[in-house]
């Protein structure tokens, strides 16, 4: 059966993640990541090593900030506040740069895009550095589409860091966006982003446009279970959806009808 969304006739503009759900950064970071962590586990003392899969598999939606302490307390260590400042700001030069190099434009991202920021404005709310953020989105052109005043980060936007699941930096981007509910649709690849999205009161639809075809179902079985109302396995289909929604909306001259948006959001292959 396929899945749809409620009605939302009042939406105003879509609130995407960035990692995972824009450009495939997730990978490539995780590479990066997995060398600092492992570094700063090694001048704690920690003898235990890390690998980029495993980082992924395990904490995917959270940033090194939110990680970085986790592992310290599964390997019986303290982490001290400015240790960690020290090795945030490591980990951010250490995977910016590395991403700056790993990045391509995708077509299959572009065009979708292009098509959804002629119709609804779109921004971008993650728990990665503003920095980073901004370094991906030039790598793989988007700036176009996406304006750095639209760049909210967990890392730098908020008066103190709070990564995802905590549900700040989507109300932060809720307040600056003027939405709030179902005049906004929040787009999100991991559990983690849909949870922080769910708690923010904004409705979301799971993303598996970067997840590789053998994992998707089961990351649509997760995605729904963390919150998402509907799943989109490609931003071609989430534009589609939701364009031939907006649509209906106006009539030739641009003159609102009234009609409900209803997004359809596909099932995973």
């Amino acid at each position: 059966m396929k899945p749809s969304l409620r009605s939302y006739p009042r939406l105003r503009a879509l609130l995407c993640d960035a990692d995972g759900c824009l450009f495939p950064s997730e990978g490539p970071a995780y590479i990066a990541s997995a060398k600092v962590t492992n570094a700063l586990l090694a001048e704690l003392g920690v003898r235990r090593r890390y690998t980029a899969s495993e980082l992924r598999r395990n904490h995917t939606g959270r940033n090194f900030r939110a990680t970085a302490p986790l592992l310290c307390a599964e390997n019986g260590v303290d982490l001290a506040p400015a240790a960690l400042e020290r090795w945030v700001d490591v980990e951010k030069q250490v995977v910016t740069a590395h991403l700056s190099q790993e990045l391509r434009p995708d077509l299959t991202v572009m065009g979708p895009l292009q098509r959804l920021t002629g119709a609804l404005p779109v921004a971008v709310v993650s728990s990665s550095a503003a920095d980073r953020v901004r370094t991906c989105l030039k790598a793989t052109v988007l700036t176009q589409f996406i304006g750095s005043n639209r760049v909210f980060s967990a890392e730098d936007s908020l008066p103190q860091p709070l990564g995802k699941p905590d549900p700040a930096i989507y109300a932060l981007a809720g307040t600056r966006m003027a939405v709030s509910g179902a005049e906004a649709l929040a787009v999100e690849d991991s559990e983690v982003g849909v949870r922080s999205a769910v708690a923010a009161g904004f409705p979301v639809v799971g993303l598996l446009h970067f997840v590789p075809a053998a994992q998707a179902e089961q990351q649509a079985d997760r995605l729904r279970a963390a919150g998402a109302v509907a799943i989109a396995e490609t931003w071609d289909d989430l534009a589609a959806d939701l364009l031939g929604d907006v649509a209906r909306r106006h009539d030739g001259r641009g003159n609102a009808r009234g009609t409900d948006t209803v997004l359809r959001a596909t099932t995973p292959r």
